[in-house]
C-alpha cells in the first residue's frame, strides 16, 4: 500500500505551478507567475476538501447503499478514492500520473477490479487532467467519475466576492436540479439561475447544497470577476455540472461530473442508476478537465 504520508508532487511552467496530493491524487495548491492561490486551502473549520476526485460514485446514495446484484453495498458520499492513497506512477517537472488500483479493502467496497489513473499535465498557463478509468475485470463494471476542484471566491485580484460571476460558454435555459437534505436529487425541476449566459454568485444560491445541470449544452465555463482575470475551465465529456459552495465561505466549486447522486427513494441496481457508466472489460473510459488562467 502506498505512503499515506508520501510528499505533494510539484509540477511548474512560466504561467503556473502546481501541487498534487497522492492521497486522493488531489490537486491542493494551484498558483499564478506572482506566488497568488488560485485553489482553496483545504481549512477544515470550512471544508477540508481542495479538489477531491470522485469515484466509484458521485454524490451520495440512498440509504448510504447500493445494490449490485443481490448484494449491498456501502458506499459514503463521493466514493473511497479521494481518501485513498494512490501511487505515484509517473512524475516530471510539468506532468504526473497517479494509479490506484482495487485491493481486498475496496472489494468490499465496490466488487470490481478496477485501474484509476489520473494524469495531470501543466502546459504554460493550463493544467490539464484526465481520468482513465479501466476495467481490469472480466464482466462489465458500472461507476461514476467526478471532478470537485474547489477554486478562491474572490479570486486574488482585488475584487469583491459580489463582482464574481460564472459565464457559461452557451446558453443554459433547461432547469436545473437541487439535492434534499440527504443529498438525495429532488424530482423536481427548477428554473435556471443562469441569466444571459451568466451565474451572478451570491451566498444565497447554496442554502440548499449544489446547483446541478443535468441538461447541460456548453463544454467549458469562465470564472471570476468581469473586469479582472479569470479562469476557464473545459470539460469536453461531462454530462453533468455541479456548482457549490457553503454560504460566506471563500471557495467555489466548479465540478464536472460523469454521475450524479441517487434520486429520491432510488432502490434499483446500481448499473442502472442515472448517471452511471458501463466500462466493458479490458476497456477504459476517459474524463477530462482542464483549468487555464486567462490573461486580462
Amino acid at each position: 500500500m502506498p505512503d499515506q504520508n508520501s510528499p505533494w508532487v510539484s509540477l511548474s511552467s512560466a504561467a503556473l505551478t502546481a501541487q498534487v496530493d497522492p492521497l486522493g491524487a488531489q490537486l491542493s495548491v494551484l498558483r499564478d507567475s506572482a506566488g497568488r492561490d488560485l485553489l482553496w486551502n483545504g481549512d477544515p473549520s470550512v471544508w477540508s476538501g481542495r479538489a477531491p476526485l470522485l469515484f466509484p460514485i458521485v454524490g451520495a446514495l440512498a440509504g448510504g447503499a447500493y445494490r449490485v446484484d443481490s448484494k449491498t453495498y456501502h458506499l459514503p458520499r463521493h466514493g473511497f478514492a479521494r481518501h485513498s492513497a494512490f501511487q505515484v506512477a509517473e512524475s516530471s517537472a510539468t506532468s504526473a500520473v497517479f494509479r490506484l488500483e482495487a485491493d481486498d479493502v475496496t472489494f468490499q467496497l465496490y466488487p470490481f477490479s478496477f485501474q484509476l489513473e489520473v494524469h495531470f499535465v501543466l502546459d504554460g498557463a493550463t493544467l490539464s487532467m484526465t481520468a482513465l478509468i479501466k476495467n481490469l475485470g472480466n464482466r462489465k463494471m458500472p461507476a461514476s467519475f467526478g471532478y470537485h476542484p474547489a477554486l478562491r471566491w474572490p479570486l486574488p485580484y482585488g475584487r469583491e466576492r459580489a463582482e464574481h460571476v460564472i459565464e457559461f460558454a452557451g446558453d443554459e435555459l433547461s432547469p436545473v436540479r437541487r439535492l434534499d437534505q440527504a443529498g438525495l436529487l429532488m424530482p423536481e425541476r427548477f428554473p435556471t439561475p443562469v441569466v444571459q449566459r451568466r451565474l451572478a454568485l451570491q451566498d444565497a444560491l447554496f442554502q440548499n447544497d449544489a446547483i446541478i445541470f443535468d441538461d447541460l449544452r456548453s463544454r467549458s465555463v469562465t470564472y471570476g470577476a468581469t473586469d479582472g482575470p479569470r479562469i476557464r475551465l473545459s470539460f469536453p465529456d461531462a454530462p453533468y455540472l455541479g456548482i457549490w459552495s457553503k454560504p460566506r465561505a471563500n471557495f467555489i466549486c466548479i465540478e464536472p461530473w460523469h454521475g450524479v447522486a441517487d434520486p429520491q427513494g432510488y432502490s434499483g441496481n446500481f448499473s442502472a442508476k442515472p448517471g452511471v457508466f458501463m466500462v466493458a472489460p479490458g476497456a477504459s473510459m476517459a474524463a477530462k478537465l482542464a483549468i487555464t488562467l486567462l490573461p486580462t
